[in-house]
């Protein structure tokens, strides 16, 4: 056998050993947390019945945390939705049942460029026209409320959690007859949808705080 086909044949046979050789396993990836190990559950124990909300704490940390310290407090017992526009959102987290405003926490940061969108049944931070003025209101989307997403160079409305149970009754709220109330409250049901109690659901719930 001449010298070229030695070299040749000594080639082909490496190189098939190299194809032979088992590939080095990839390090194991680390477990990605589930929804179920990051969720938070909040329940909101209503004058219409209960909603159930899972809270994004991994896509919004400070809006979840802002919104868990007034739950844990008792902020949200005893609180009303004071603005209901059907085919819009429910919005409620500020006044009491006598319509009165409650002292809350400095604002937050806001933070719509989470990714998470306005879609039906999700709840987002309400705010002023300073993008960093979200206290203590929040809404829940009746409809995709896309023009209320953020887009770029304009903040929107931060998407915090999702309601998982009771969205029937986010529903009913929209159709409760409104016309008793103007100015702030024009879009107030006549009768008030009150929050009775506001808890975490492992957790029991608080005793009402006194009105204001």
């Amino acid at each position: 056998m001449s010298t070229f086909l030695k070299t040749l044949t000594i080639l082909f046979f490496s190189l098939m050993a190299l194809g032979l050789q088992a590939e080095p396993k990839p390090e194991a990836a680390p477990i990605a947390a589930t929804q179920t190990q990051t969720a938070s559950i909040v329940v909101f124990k209503t004058s219409l019945g209960e909603v159930q909300i899972e809270l994004f704490a991994d896509k919004a940390p400070v809006s979840v945390q802002n919104f868990l310290r007034y739950v844990d407090s008792g902020f949200y017992n005893g609180v009303i939705f004071h603005r209901v526009v059907p085919g819009f959102v429910v919005q409620g987290g500020g006044f009491d049942r006598e319509y009165q405003r409650k002292n809350t926490s400095p604002p937050i940061l806001n933070e719509s460029d989470n990714g998470e969108k306005n879609l039906r049944g999700t709840l987002s931070l309400a705010r002023t026209g300073d993008p960093n003025s979200a206290t203590s209101q929040f809404f829940i989307n009746l409809i995709d409320n896309q023009q209320l997403d953020g887009a770029s160079g304009r903040p929107g409305y931060a998407v915090f959690g999702r309601v998982i149970d009771g969205m029937k009754v986010v529903d009913a709220m929209a159709e409760q007859p409104q016309g008793k109330h103007t100015g702030v409250f024009m879009n107030a049901p006549n009768e008030p949808i009150v929050i009775e109690s506001a808890y975490r659901k492992a957790s029991e719930p608080k005793t009402a705080q006194p009105k204001n």
